[in-house]
């Protein structure tokens, strides 16, 4: 692999976008309700909490049985736009899904018609659907079914599965959810509701989370366990693997209808997608990023005065490299809380600041001191850089990197947005070489095996030969 790097470290990395975070972004959260009054108003507390994981969009649709189906979707976040109450009045009844959108497919423009949840409407009633994650062959689908007579309304690849259901001979909506699915590939985790069912399912390698809670006399699906503490809803368990719930007044069916795979949750939800407060696997988020972090002052000691985070996804590790090392944590990077997603037009001289606009050095602490700063990742090195220029330019004697996942060599396709793998700085360049480019005084990953160890995985699989073929392959 040596070689590889040589040829390809000499490259100057693509520029980017001055307002780009530099990070792998998540691609969705969903949430639904069953059996309590107003349950619009709850998705919208629960897409609050999952506001995390899609900031572009936001769609609620709810059913009343004088009303029937109706919803709303806008742009930007869940606090500006379903905190109305003329807006939330338009939502009536006990059943309710909504959706939290951040594109990794389908067209990256703002278009309304690409928000969920989508419906439809089919002989047995309506439908609406919400879907979180990646379906590697929706575009493969998409020209089956415009060659067969679909029309499509959007360019998301989560449509596939509602004109799929449309086509299925199957009798009720959650068979034909079942027909449709079995045509899909990649991953999905699906909140969707009837005019009298709530309906969760999740891929068979279990890649995106779904978890159900009880709140009140009724029940809420969520992406993650942090939305139903909003609502004051009990956690009861984890959607399994493969696993379809239908949840009605009865109370919850479970089944199986795909054939039987071993699980392959995304690591990265446990690095930084999910929120810290919740919990994936009975294992809580904070503590595997908490451990991390200790695997990482085990792995790759340093000697330094203060261990800083770079807010606010690398401070749970932070915490725990300290911890681990008895370096003292400080808060050395402060975050402009404020910051949305947009500020002012980005005219020349607002593009050379950078990553100021977001965060801010404390100059006071900072000087003269050797600083480890503790990442979630380095994607294509363009923050670490300004971070390292800032921590410098504040009067920091050094820079130690301290990064907590594997180094980012291949995109993925199961739901997470990642850049072309040229734009990957660990596509491009070995570990040292990384240090000279961001031209700090060390940088270190956790390994595989550490990081398997931080989620609990003490038999650890450490094959990175057989990643790196495997991928060499294809």
């Amino acid at each position: 692999m040596e070689s590889e790097f040589s040829d390809l470290s000499c490259k100057q990395m693509p520029p980017a976008h001055p307002f780009d975070d530099d990070k792998l972004k998540e691609e969705c959260g969903v949430f639904g309700v069953i059996g309590v009054a107003d349950a619009a108003n709850f998705v919208a507390l629960g897409l609050h909490a999952l506001q995390h994981r899609g900031q572009e969009a936001g769609g609620i649709v709810a059913y009343d049985p004088d009303a029937g189906f109706n919803s709303a979707r806008r742009f930007g976040y869940v606090r500006d736009n379903f905190t109305s109450q003329s807006l939330m009045q338009t939502l009536p009844g006990e059943l309710s899904i909504g959706h939290v959108r951040y594109s990794t497919a389908g067209s990256k423009a703002a278009a309304i018609r690409d928000v969920q949840p989508f419906f439809g409407e089919f002989a047995m009633g309506g439908a609406a659907l919400a879907h979180n994650g990646n379906l590697t062959n929706a575009d493969a689908l998409r020209r089956e079914l415009i060659e067969r007579g679909s029309i499509f309304q959007s360019s998301s690849d989560s449509e596939c599965i509602i004109h799929l259901m449309a086509r299925s001979l199957q009798r009720n909506i959650p068979e034909r959810m079942e027909d449709a699915l079995r045509r899909v590939e990649g991953a999905f985790s699906v909140v969707a509701m009837t005019r009298t069912k709530l309906i969760g399912v999740r891929d068979p390698l279990g890649v995106r989370p779904l978890v159900i809670g009880k709140v009140g006399d009724g029940y809420a699906l969520s992406s993650e366990t942090c939305a139903l503490d909003i609502i004051g809803a009990e956690f009861v368990r984890e959607v399994e693997p493969g696993e379809m719930v239908v949840i009605t007044d009865k109370g919850i069916d479970s089944n199986f209808p795909f054939r039987r795979q071993d699980p392959r949750f995304c690591i990265f939800e446990h690095v930084y997608f999910s929120r810290p407060d919740s919990i994936i696997g009975g294992r809580s988020v904070y503590e595997t990023r908490r451990q991390i972090g200790v695997e990482l002052a085990k792995e790759s000691p340093v000697e330094a005065d203060l261990v800083c985070a770079v807010p606010d996804s690398g401070t749970p590790a932070a915490i725990g490299f300290s911890q681990e090392s008895g370096i003292p944590f400080a808060m050395g990077i402060i975050r402009n809380q404020y910051m949305g997603l947009t500020f002012i037009e980005p005219t020349e001289q607002i593009r050379n600041m950078g990553v100021r606009l977001k965060l801010n050095v404390n100059r006071a602490l900072v000087k003269g001191k050797r600083i480890i700063l503790v990442d979630d990742s380095v994607v294509r090195g363009t923050t670490s850089r300004k971070i390292k220029e800032m921590i410098l330019d504040a009067g920091a004697a050094e820079v130690h990197f301290r990064i907590a996942s594997p180094p980012t060599a291949w995109p993925c396709f199961y739901g997470v947005d990642t850049p072309q793998r040229e734009k990957l700085l660990a596509a491009t360049m070995s570990e040292e070489e990384m240090r000279d480019h961001l031209a700090v005084d060390s940088l270190k990953f956790i390994s595989l095996d550490g990081l398997y160890r931080a989620v609990g995985e003490q038999n650890a699989r450490l094959l990175p030969e057989r990643f790196v073929n495997a991928k060499e392959q294809e």
